[in-house]
């Protein structure tokens, strides 16, 4: 059985019709239900499931409820968590045994209708325990993978089969959703063997890649350092750091003579490690350390979404370490360089101080001081805010940018988050100019947040129509006949040489223009360039910017100095 435990303010639901024949409604399901304060259980029972799997269902909802403090319980039937469900006369009778148990349990249980198709409206907590997703195996599931791991002999084709890719289903999605840009475009796919985890192909992956080059370059300008740490650590640094206790159900765990290891599923302790490595002066602060680190998160597989949730992703993380005094002057930094690199994409945002949440660690005055920093910098920033109570990290406040695409959503993305707690606990320090040992204050924050979601809400935002020194293809050489191939061939060389990193490419093919047209337009490439008889005559080009019907007539110098201007300018 699968589950997803949803920390509310509110759940709304009412039933509108039924979803298999035999289902029937008790006295009172007919009307909407609202539940104030409630962990919502989305559950999904599987295949095999018994009855003697509730206690364990219970076990883990109670273990969660008690972590979050709430009294409330709402069972929420959810079958989209699992493609290998229970019959529904198996998955009724359970979620009948789970709810009589939880009665015992809870002041309030409520349990969702069975069998129907329902509308449901909730506000989900954003502290660090609001979402959990868990997985709850029988003893005979388990006792059958031993068994299975035993096997020396396996057929491989009914193994192939099972890994080969699933084809998108596009019949629920939107034309410009970036599964379907991804197909057009060839940027990316995914597959049964690694779920949640993207494949780049070569042209989603120079996207990736320019978002980085463009990164550096804004973090180099702007005093930082670039760190890489390992992937699997101890779990002993995740104890230390308070990350443990709140996200070991979501933390992928492997075992190395006889020691117990984590794949990091944040960047955070890694970089402790790296401070930590040698004694630091005052003088040394404050000390700016980015990393483009790669985590992992154990995700339920329903709740994958392509490019928006996945189990696999880069976070643009830094970390400052600097004194009290520099914290404002540092978080003033940072809010300029999200201004920077969010106006480069054309992006508005909204801002949001999310304060301390019930589950956090350190003194209660340390987080007095940073909520009050916080609200000081946005205050002389002359920023409008919206104050989230109980929304901050468990180690400290934040400050939380909302960005609005062109289809009008908006998306968490960038964060800063004023940390006086994980130092402590780290034991990190600095000599300062008395030569007396102090503690430094610690800020995280990323720009992008996910680099795979920044991706995914910029193909959406932009309909694939990526601006230039962005697109994977920057330019399409189309001969007019093949008579003038040699000419466009010449042409595409002297472009290389005069930008040696542009990306062309050709279609020599001989089908129609209008087909080549279509095909360059339906990969978003910003310039076709069609070479005809005129064209080799006059030495010119004929260029067709993306989105633009008018084919304008120029010389090659005169393109090669424009298209070289836009993408060093990245405009």
């Amino acid at each position: 059985m699968k589950i997803i435990t949803l920390h509310c303010d509110y759940i709304k639901f009412k039933p509108l019709k039924k979803a298999l024949k035999s289902a029937e409604l008790g006295k009172g399901e007919d009307k909407e239900k609202e539940i104030k304060e409630p962990l919502v259980v989305l559950t999904a029972f599987e295949e095999g499931d018994l009855a003697e799997n509730i206690p364990k269902l219970i076990e883990n909802i109670k273990d969660i409820a008690r972590q979050v403090k709430s009294e409330n319980i709402v069972l929420y039937p959810y079958a989209h968590l699992s493609s290998n469900l229970a019959s529904p006369e198996t998955a009724k009778e359970l979620l009948e045994k789970a709810a009589a148990l939880l009665k015992k349990e809870f002041k309030i249980v409520e349990k969702a209708p069975f069998g129907y198709y329902k509308e449901f409206e909730l506000k989900v907590k954003g502290h660090p325990l609001s979402e959990l997703s868990r997985q709850i195996n029988s003893e005979e599931k388990k006792d059958y993978k031993k068994t299975e791991a035993k096997e020396e002999k396996y057929d491989y084709k009914r193994l192939l089969k099972e890994i080969s890719k699933i084809k998108l289903d596009n019949s629920k999605l939107k034309e410009n959703d970036h599964r379907i840009l991804g197909q057009k475009m060839d940027l990316l796919s995914f597959s049964e063997v690694a779920p949640g985890m993207v494949f780049w192909h070569n042209n989603g992956l120079i996207i990736y890649n320019e978002l980085i080059n463009y990164w550096r370059e804004i973090h180099e300008q702007a005093g930082y350092q670039e760190i890489s740490t390992p992937q699997i650590l101890d779990e002993k640094l995740w104890k230390i750091s308070g990350h443990w206790e709140k996200y070991k159900d979501n933390i992928f765990l492997t075992e190395y003579e006889n020691r117990k290891f984590a794949v990091k599923p944040m960047n955070c302790p890694g970089g402790m490690l790296v401070y930590k490595n040698k004694p630091k002066s005052y003088k040394e602060l404050p000390l700016r350390v980015g990393e483009l680190g790669i985590v992992h998160r154990q995700e339920l597989s329903g709740v994958l979404a392509g490019l928006f949730r996945l189990v696999k992703f880069t976070q643009d993380d830094a970390h400052i370490f600097c004194t009290e005094e520099q914290v404002e002057k540092e978080i003033e930094n940072i809010m300029k360089l999200i201004d920077e690199l969010y106006s480069k994409f054309g992006f508005s945002y909204h801002v949001e101080l999310s304060t301390r949440p019930e589950k956090r660690i350190g003194d209660e005055s340390l987080w007095n001081l940073a909520e009050k920093i916080l609200e000081k910098v946005l205050k002389n920033k002359k920023r409008d805010y919206k104050i989230n109570k109980g929304d901050g990290a468990f180690y400290g406040p934040k400050i939380d940018f909302h960005i609005k695409d062109s289809l009008g959503r908006t998306w968490q993305c960038a964060t800063i988050q004023l940390d006086f707690a994980m130092p402590e606990r780290f034991d990190l320090t600095y000599i300062d100019n008395y030569n007396r040992e102090q503690r430094p204050v610690m800020i995280h924050r990323v720009l992008y947040g996910s680099i795979e979601r920044f991706i995914g809400i910029l193909l959406e935002h932009t309909n694939g129509m990526l601006p230039t020194w962005l697109a994977p293809i920057q330019i399409r050489m189309i001969n007019f006949t093949d008579r003038n191939t040699e000419q466009a061939k010449r042409v595409i060389e002297k472009l290389k040489k005069e930008i040696p990193a542009l990306r062309i490419d050709s279609d020599f093919n001989s089908v129609p223009l209008n087909g080549k047209i279509r095909e360059a337009e339906i990969q978003r490439i910003p310039y076709i360039i069609v070479v005809g008889d005129k064209e080799e005559k006059e030495n010119t080009l004929a260029v067709r910017k993306r989105g633009d019907k008018q084919i304008v007539s120029e010389s090659i110098e005169k393109f090669i100095k424009s298209i070289k201007e836009e993408i060093k300018e990245r405009k």
